[in-house]
C-alpha cells in the first residue's frame, strides 16, 4: 500500500485559442492529505477536469507549483511526468475506455506491460486487483459480457493494478443508474479507508459527493468554498455485489 499528499499553490493555467487567453484556473493553492477522500465539485466549465489532470502529470500549469509526495511535477519533462504517472497515480473516468477485444483480466494488466516484471507477478497482480473490485470470477470476461457496473470496476481494478499513491476520478458515476452508483461509490471508500489510498474526485452530484470526508467547490477557477462533510455512512452494499 502506499499513498502521498497533494499541495498546490498559486496554480495558474490558461489555453490560448487563436489570439484569444482562456484563463482556466486562477493562483488556485489547495491541500490534500495523504489518505484524505476529497471530493471536487463546480459548474461545467469550472476547471475541475484541468485541475484533476494537472495534479495527475496529463497537463502541465502555466505557473504555480505542484507537489504529490516529494515529487515537484513542475520540474519534469514529458518523458519524466510519463514515467512518474504511470507508478504513482491511478485513473478512474466517467466512460471506462476498455479494449473491447480483451478479457477484463487483459485490460487490468495493460499499466504493468510498462514495468519489468514476470508474468506471473503480473497474473498475481491482476487477480489481486479483480478480487479487491468483487471480480474475481469474471477475470476471462469481455466487456460486452459485463453490465456497466462491472465495467467500471474493471477500470478500477486497471487504476489500483500499479498500487498508484492517488486515485484520480472524474464522474466515475455519470453513466450509471443510482444503485450501481452508490455500489461504485462504496468500492472507492473501501479503497480509501481499506487501502489507505489518497482519493479525489470530481462530481456534480451531491448524493456522490457525500460519500468524500471533504469538498472543495471550484467555480470559474477559483475555489470559493472548501467545507468538511459530515461523516460517511455505508448504505450496507458490499464490494463484491457491485455491477
Amino acid at each position: 500500500m502506499s499513498t502521498a499528499d497533494i499541495e498546490l499553490r498559486d496554480v495558474r493555467k490558461v489555453y490560448h485559442k487563436d489570439r484569444m487567453e482562456i484563463l482556466v484556473l486562477e493562483e488556485l493553492r489547495l491541500d490534500i492529505a495523504a489518505g484524505e477522500f476529497a471530493v471536487l465539485m463546480g459548474p461545467s466549465g469550472s476547471g475541475k477536469s484541468t485541475l484533476l489532470h494537472i495534479i495527475g502529470g496529463l497537463d502541465t500549469p502555466t505557473a504555480g507549483s505542484v507537489r504529490v509526495g516529494d515529487v515537484h511535477l513542475e520540474r519534469l519533462n514529458e518523458r519524466g511526468l510519463t514515467a512518474w504517472r504511470s507508478r504513482h497515480i491511478g485513473f478512474i473516468f466517467q466512460m471506462y475506455h476498455l479494449v473491447p477485444v480483451l478479457t477484463a483480466a487483459q485490460n487490468v494488466e495493460l499499466p504493468l506491460l510498462l514495468f519489468k516484471m514476470t508474468s506471473a507477478e503480473r497474473r498475481r497482480r491482476v487477480t489481486t486487483a479483480l478480487e479487491v473490485v468483487g471480480l474475481g470470477e469474471r477475470m476471462d470476461h469481455r466487456p460486452n459480457q459485463l453490465s456497466g457496473g462491472q465495467e467500471q470496476r474493471v477500470a478500477i481494478a486497471r487504476a489500483i493494478v500499479t498500487d498508484p499513491d492517488v486515485i484520480l476520478a472524474d464522474e466515475p458515476t455519470g453513466d450509471l443508474d443510482a444503485k450501481t452508483s452508490e455500489e461504485i461509490l462504496n468500492l472507492l471508500n473501501l479503497l480509501n479507508t481499506e487501502f489507505a489510498k489518497t482519493i479525489l474526485m470530481v462530481t456534480h452530484d451531491p448524493r456522490a459527493a457525500a460519500h468524500g470526508r471533504r469538498t472543495v467547490h471550484l467555480d470559474k477557477g477559483v475555489l470559493h468554498r472548501d467545507e468538511v462533510n459530515p461523516p460517511w455512512r455505508s448504505a450496507g452494499v458490499e464490494p463484491g455485489g457491485i455491477g
